[in-house]
């Protein structure tokens, strides 16, 4: 259900503007500012960038996916309810998948906001409450599935008592555990290459790496950092940007590159957005954050 959007001004909504010295590093722009683009949710998560690169991202404690267009930075209500998403990934057919917290499902979200649920149990027990997702080259679809009680569920405590990272086969038709032996996996992305898949354990404070089978099986774990992360991307360089305290940039090595700082108590995700996919789009507590960079996201 989208609702007439109002253009953001830096008058009527007080835009905060301040430099993040991008001379200190190549990957952003020369006399880039980071923008606050707008500060009225509660808390902001799992942003999404569509084809044209406007970004989705989730209020989940008011249960919305709002819609950032990149032509006019402006934002409007795509969703409302949303099945308290969390975080959000857009398949090759330009639905929006989405982390359904609410009743511990995956959703996927047509253009026009019709919802078709695609997983709602593993093994006949409940999820733990999908989190964040990354589609393959093939269109299998990977998703962390860590346990964070809510305050709007009934149950106490988990029917699976890992925290799992899934996987759907392409065809929809197969899921399966295709990783383990985690305390809290949290964000996940995957190289463009369809080679390597990241996966953040924000509970132990590690973030590893794995090699892309043809099957979608992942072999090979490797520690990538000693630094765990809410939500994760990657840019057309290679270099991975893990969230918490501001946004910290590693090279395809894992060694940390950058660090951009934010006025926030905790940076929860981050995305690429704009025409083209040079705007960093970062979600931080009640705010969202945009940040020109010479490097890009990467798109199938």
């Amino acid at each position: 259900m989208k609702t007439k959007y109002t253009i953001i001004s830096s008058l009527a909504l007080g835009i905060l503007v301040f430099s993040c010295k991008a001379q200190h590093s190549s990957i952003i722009a020369d006399d880039a500012l980071l923008v606050k683009v707008d500060s009225t949710y509660s808390f902001t998560e799992g942003p999404a960038s569509d084809k044209d690169g406007n970004v989705y991202f989730t209020d989940q404690p008011n249960d919305k996916i709002i819609k950032w267009h990149a032509n006019d930075n402006s934002v409007s209500i795509f969703k409302e309810p949303s099945g308290r998403a969390n975080g959000l990934y857009f398949d090759h057919d330009g639905n929006l998948l989405a982390a359904a917290d609410e009743n511990n499902e995956l959703w996927r979200i047509d253009s026009n906001g019709n919802v078709d649920t695609l997983l709602t149990s593993f093994e006949d027990k409940k999820l733990n409450g999908p989190n964040d997702i990354w589609v393959d080259l093939k269109g299998g679809i990977y998703f962390t599935d860590p346990y964070y009680q809510r305050e709007y569920w009934t149950r106490t405590k988990a029917e699976i008592s890992e925290k799992n990272v899934y996987y759907i086969s392409p065809d929809g038709k197969e899921v399966s555990i295709i990783a383990s032996g985690f305390v809290q996996p949290n964000g996940i992305i995957g190289t463009p290459d369809g080679k390597t898949l990241y996966v953040a354990d924000i509970g132990d404070k590690k973030t590893y790496a794995y090699t892309i089978q043809p099957n979608g099986t992942l072999t090979g774990k490797k520690l990538f950092t000693n630094m765990g992360s809410d939500g994760m991307t990657i840019d057309n360089k290679g270099n991975i940007y893990l969230t918490g305290d501001g946004v910290t940039v590693f090279n395809k090595k894992g060694e940390q590159i950058h660090h951009i700082p934010l006025n926030e108590n905790w940076t929860a995700n981050i995305t690429f957005g704009g025409k083209d996919q040079n705007i960093l789009f970062i979600t931080a507590m009640g705010a969202i954050y945009t940040l020109k960079m010479n490097v890009k996201g990467v798109r199938y």
